[in-house]
């Protein structure tokens, strides 16, 4: 099985992917080139526009995979490993903005992860990167307190 392609949601604004996500779905479409895996588009309410993009430009259908139902980032990793459990690594397509709170959400389920980050465009950056500021310290309070949780069950 080769590791297959796991693309990130975001934003869809009437149905079509919003700026951000376009990126990451365009730089999922230059690794589908080498990258022969299946793609993993991740997201509820995100998957099936996600999905008709990436036909729409040329990705043969039966490539594509829709996870329809996470609604963040460590369910976006943990649907996409049930997915593809025998996966060596996930490509993890998303932003250089979400790369960190990506990879310490990888990092606490154990999945191993390959971050393939794109840019994100000037006038979408300052409002992302200050967001990221809160959500990444909530994402590693949560995963603290799942780990402290998890040792003291019995």
């Amino acid at each position: 099985m080769h590791a297959p392609l796991l693309v990130l949601g975001s934003r869809v604004t009437n149905g079509e992917p919003g700026k951000l996500l376009v990126t990451r779905l365009n730089k999922t479409l230059e690794m589908a080139r080498t990258y022969p895996g299946d793609i993993i588009v991740s997201g509820y309410g995100e998957a099936d526009p996600m999905r008709r993009y990436l036909e729409a430009r040329g990705i043969p259908a039966e490539r594509i995979i829709c996870e329809r139902a996470a609604s963040s980032t460590n369910e976006n990793l943990e649907n996409a490993r049930r997915l593809a459990p025998d996966a060596v690594v996930l490509h993890t397509v998303t932003n250089d903005f979400h790369g960190l709170r990506t990879r310490l959400w990888a990092w606490h389920l154990g999945i191993p992860v390959k971050l393939h980050l794109t840019a994100t465009p000037w006038a979408l950056k300052p409002r992302n990167y200050i967001r990221e500021i809160f959500a990444t310290p909530h994402s590693a309070a949560r995963i603290v307190w799942r780990r402290i949780k998890a040792a003291l069950e019995p």
